[in-house]
């Protein structure tokens, strides 16, 4: 007997799922998250940048504290230092978005970290492309290494 077609396209679903360890609860939208950059009275979290210093200086998320490069062991180390004052369950978002996601080196060990060290709040930015593409191109909120 052969599978339907929607048992098939379920169980390639739950794999890609099960291939991330955030799942798809542990998204934030663009959307979302620039909606709340800009409302004064949204709750805040603390937005991580765990990609390559070169692009945080160009431009970078309103907000966004940089790390570095989580795909390494420096970036990861500056991570546990950034978040060892903050409580476990501080809302936490990281984002890359130097190049496609589904081949970002930064986002996974960072939310692995993160999620190892015991923080229950942790949301990775969904920027498909790239920071460039979807988010700066769709007029949210940045800031650039002058200040603007």
């Amino acid at each position: 007997m052969k599978p339907s077609l929607a048992v098939i396209v379920t169980l390639f679903a739950l794999t890609a799922c099960a291939e991330e360890p955030w799942g798809p609860s542990g998204l934030i939208q663009p959307e979302t998250l620039a909606a709340r950059l800009t409302n004064p009275s949204a709750a805040k979290a603390v937005i991580f940048y765990i990609g390559f210093p070169v692009l945080y200086h160009g431009a970078h998320i309103t907000g966004a504290i940089l790390v570095g490069a989580a795909s390494k062991p420096e970036g990861l180390e500056a991570l546990r230092q950034a978040v060892a004052k903050l409580p476990h369950d501080s809302e936490i978002v990281i984002y890359c978005g130097c190049c496609p996601f589904d081949r970002c080196p930064n986002v996974r060990p960072a939310y692995t970290e993160l999620r190892k060290l015991g923080f229950t709040k942790v949301s990775v930015l969904s920027l498909p492309t790239n920071t460039s593409k979807d988010w700066t191109a769709k007029g949210y909120p940045i800031e650039r290494a002058s200040g603007k």
